[in-house]
């Protein structure tokens, strides 16, 4: 069970993520965001970089360091926000978020100054590379895991599939996914899109799984990381998040119409006001 002082700083990290989110996603204009499915992983993304991995701002080239691969590279504003909270990424660049020229695009694009491991939006691509980066490891002999973000969405892609069978079959139990399943995606709702039990399809390609029932439960979500990051059984490992889509933000919950789009004034300061009363 995951320590009340550290269930605590995760609580508070995930805060300020999410007012980041709606700060940077605010900043971009009619250029628009991906606040949605940013806003349903910060727990998950937030334990990872205050809890669970092993990394370090001041020397981003640290070679035992664990890799984090955001698959879902259209959720980049959570990923940016613990990057600037763990000091990778100057607080001011924030409001450079898909301006010309920024480095803070709307999908990540590799700066391993600024923490950004690997260049992904492409969905599938982000979690094929992983595995690579995973298996590289092990036949180099090093000890650092890997932690790789895909969205449920993302997983109606072939790519996917023929990733993980390599990883089974390559025993990288190095390797520790994690579906944010929110139950939304551009087009609508998963399940009516592509209708899947996919913890059976995650199981049946003999990956360890865990799913949690509440994914933006800080304490569910620190509890399953550690199982996964301690095990080494010999098979790559998944965890299956539900979680809420715009999660944070009362009029974003579960709505298709936010999965992207641009915010105007009124809605920005009813976001900040709904984060302010958590």
């Amino acid at each position: 069970m995951a320590e009340k002082d550290t269930v605590l700083l995760i609580k508070t990290m995930a805060k300020k993520m999410r007012r980041d989110v709606i700060e940077m996603g605010f900043v971009a204009g009619n250029r628009g965001a991906h606040f949605g499915p940013a806003l349903s992983c910060i727990e998950i993304i937030a334990s990872l970089y205050f809890e669970i991995m092993h990394h370090d701002s001041s020397n981003p080239l640290l070679a035992e360091r664990d890799r984090f691969v955001q698959s879902k590279g259209h959720a980049c504003l959570a990923y940016y926000s613990a990057l600037v909270e763990s000091n990778y990424i100057p607080r001011e660049a924030m409001q450079t978020f898909k301006a010309d020229g920024s480095f803070l695009a709307g999908h990540p694009c590799r700066n391993l100054k600024y923490g950004i491991e690997v260049s992904s939006g492409s969905l599938g691509n982000g979690f094929a590379i992983a595995c690579g980066m995973a298996k590289a490891a092990k036949v180099k002999g090093e000890k650092h895991k890997v932690f790789c973000l895909l969205g449920d969405g993302e997983c109606n892609e072939g790519l996917v599939w023929e990733a993980a069978m390599n990883a089974k079959q390559n025993k990288l139990d190095n390797l520790i996914a994690i579906v944010d399943r929110n139950g939304v995606q551009l087009g609508g709702k998963t399940e009516d899109i592509m209708d899947v039990d996919i913890v059976s399809v995650w199981r049946a390609f003999g990956w360890n799984v865990i799913e949690l029932k509440e994914g933006n439960n800080i304490v569910a979500v620190l509890d399953a990381l550690n199982t996964m990051k301690n095990s080494q059984d010999g098979k790559p490992h998944v965890i299956v998040a539900n979680t809420i889509k715009g999660k944070g933000i009362s009029f974003m919950e579960n709505s298709v119409d936010w999965h992207a789009r641009s915010m105007n004034k009124e809605q920005y300061e009813k976001a900040v006001s709904d984060l302010a009363k958590v």
